[in-house]
């Protein structure tokens, strides 16, 4: 096999041009077994084989800059850069990670989770290499998905007045940004992406000097080009307008002219757009039928595209019916997401009430504003976000939504610990932000029964802006519904008080038991509310407590443990002993979850361990 050969991008580059088709097919093969035993994001990969082995061929991306973006399409470039050995590990605790990561490896440019930050980080290191006076190319590989946030047009708006020497590789899996019609359009495609004339065009271009841009004589004729060619082919305008050089469509399957456009892009030494269509899923049939469902999939069986393990009830399932009971109800009610319809378990209203569903795409600071302007004219948004990508609309959270007070509910999914995705994609920041927002209600649902309840109060009950937080996944010990107070006993006990919310009472109920073993009696007190937090009810509830213990999977600084320890101070009734068990101030790898809280000390044995260590300093 010739991938086997492949150990580094040099070995791609020493590899004749009638080997890259088979190493594509190769590629491709490798990529849904893996995928297969591990899950990960399968589809996105598919269709970016070639563009990835062209930009190896091309380029040298240990001292060339290349910026994934999303990067999950970045599973090619791992296993053409020495990590295809790897990959039995991928997304698994101590492994491979499914995203660019540099400390993995000097070909990884740049950190790539969330999307349509490309363009910028590939600017700035642009004006790092010219301020330095180095040499080197930078490379934004942006999707079309990716393509829909509004920072990704901040970027282009600034790198194409900037004349800086970057190129913007748009891997286009869907439909162009203007569809390309009649035969004129294909002509002139065809035409550019012929080698002389991009050969004819850097000799033109070096008639002028180093900066052609700057020669009257030259302006004069591009602009009459460019007239030319807005009444002939308008699709290309819009990057040519920011002041690119539009290179495409291109065929993102023709791997000799990717080469060869990728080449004379090189050449040009200005902005330049590379335009490419591809295929998402391309080469592995049940991927190319249902690109959606091999975007991010969980272990398959190769052979027949089924998911080896079926998943069950979720909080999202859940949460995607009880919004379109809701609805029904109510027809004030929305519903508003990210590009996430199916994974926040919206598909489902979508269907049943398409005229109040709003997929805003990737722009989740949009989607919050919107959400905004709902509000304010007497509708009911609830805009279902990943915990992980509402961080991207903080600053509208307050100036749009707190400021005025508007009833927006936010659906926040994915909170907490996420697993597999790590550090980019664990939502171990929203119960710390959101309890800082001036108004915000803050309610967390331990079970599918106050997933319902909750949203039902967050939808009709409750003023204001509104977030119902609840994790990945499914419940598990703890079903009951107690949402119809902010704070609840579970269980009584004298030696020490247990506190913690949503999903983690589940530790908080086997921590208990393991310490009734030893004889130790633990009260275990369930917070539904952790915004906001009223001082008479905390004190009655906690006040005076010789052993508190606060578990969380967010982040130390700010938590809610802190805030708790802050009234309990602040009126006098400290416990005498306080436990902190969250994430500290340190990010979490990938791993399952359960793998993660043990590896941060946050599953029952931790719990149990810590109360078992504050008994006996009190001895």
């Amino acid at each position: 096999m010739i991938l086997e050969s492949i150990h580094s991008p040099a070995d791609v580059k020493a590899l004749e041009k009638d080997q890259l088709p088979q190493l594509c097919r190769e590629l491709r093969s490798f990529l849904v077994e893996s995928v297969s035993q591990t899950g990960g994001h399968l589809a996105a990969n598919l269709g970016a084989v070639e563009l990835t082995v062209a930009i190896h061929r091309v380029f040298d991306t240990a001292s060339d800059r290349l910026v994934f973006d999303v990067g999950h399409q970045c599973y090619v470039h791992k296993a053409l850069t020495g990590r295809r050995e790897l990959f039995a590990t991928l997304r698994q605790f101590g492994g491979l990670s499914g995203f660019p990561k540099p400390y993995e490896s000097e070909h990884d440019a740049f950190i790539a989770g969330h999307a349509s930050n490309s363009v910028s980080v590939a600017l700035g290191m642009a004006r790092a290499r010219t301020l330095q006076k180095e040499d080197y190319s930078v490379l934004a590989l942006i999707g079309d998905g990716a393509l829909t946030g509004g920072l990704a047009y901040e970027g282009l708006n600034d790198a194409g007045a900037s004349h800086e020497p970057l190129i913007v590789i748009l891997n286009d899996n869907g439909m162009s940004i203007n569809p390309n019609v009649g035969a004129m359009p294909v002509h002139l495609a065809r035409l550019r992406s012929k080698p002389a004339y991009y050969h004819f065009k850097k000799w033109y271009r070096g008639l002028f000097g180093k900066h052609p841009e700057q020669n009257s004589l030259y302006r004069f004729n591009h602009r009459i080009k460019s007239s030319l060619k807005k009444t002939l082919w308008p699709g290309s305008t819009l990057f040519e307008d920011m002041g690119f050089t539009y290179l495409g469509p291109i065929d993102g399957h023709d791997l000799p002219r990717l080469c060869d456009v990728l080449q004379w892009a090189k050449e040009l030494n200005s902005p330049v757009v590379v335009h490419v269509n591809t295929v998402k899923g391309k080469g592995y049939p049940y991927a190319e039928q249902n690109p959606g469902k091999f975007h991010g999939v969980s272990p398959f069986d190769p052979e027949t595209g089924l998911v080896k393990k079926p998943s069950g009830e979720s909080f999202s399932s859940v949460f995607g019916r009880a919004l379109s009971d809701c609805a029904a109800r109510d027809s004030r009610v929305c519903a508003v997401t990210a590009a996430m319809a199916d994974g926040t378990g919206l598909s489902g209203f979508a269907k049943e009430f398409p005229e109040r569903f709003f997929d805003v795409a990737i722009a989740e600071g949009h989607g919050v504003s919107m959400s905004a302007g709902l509000a304010s004219q007497g509708m009911i948004p609830v805009f279902a976000v990943y915990s992980t990508f509402l961080q991207r609309g903080y600053d509208e959270l307050i100036h749009d939504v707190s400021l005025e007070q508007l009833h927006v509910v936010l659906a926040v999914d994915r909170a907490g610990l996420v697993g597999a995705d790590g550090e980019t994609h664990h939502g171990c920041f929203d119960v710390l932000f959101l309890s800082e927002i001036p108004g915000f209600t803050v309610l967390c649902p331990a079970s599918f029964a106050e997933l319902r309840s909750m949203l039902r109060q967050a939808v009709f009950e409750l003023e204001g802006p509104v977030a119902v937080r609840y994790p990945r996944g499914g419940e598990s010990v703890f079903q009951a519904d107690t949402s119809d107070k902010p704070i609840v006993s579970l269980r009584q006990g004298g030696d020490v008080t247990l506190v913690s919310y949503g999903i983690l009472v589940n530790h908080l109920l086997e921590a208990a038991d393991l310490l009734a073993a030893d004889g130790i009696q633990a009260e275990i007190v369930k917070l539904n509310r952790v915004s906001p937090l009223e001082d008479e009810t905390i004190c009655a509830a906690l006040g005076g407590r010789k052993r508190l213990l606060v578990l969380e999977d967010a982040f130390g600084a700010g938590c809610v443990g802190q805030r708790l320890a802050a009234i309990l101070a602040e009126h006098g009734v400290a416990p005498e002993k306080l436990i902190l068990k969250n994430l500290g101030k340190t990010y979490a790898p990938e791993g399952s979850v359960s793998q993660l809280e043990h590896s941060r000390g946050l599953d029952a044995a931790a719990v149990a361990a810590a109360v078992r260590e504050a008994m006996n300093d009190g001895k």
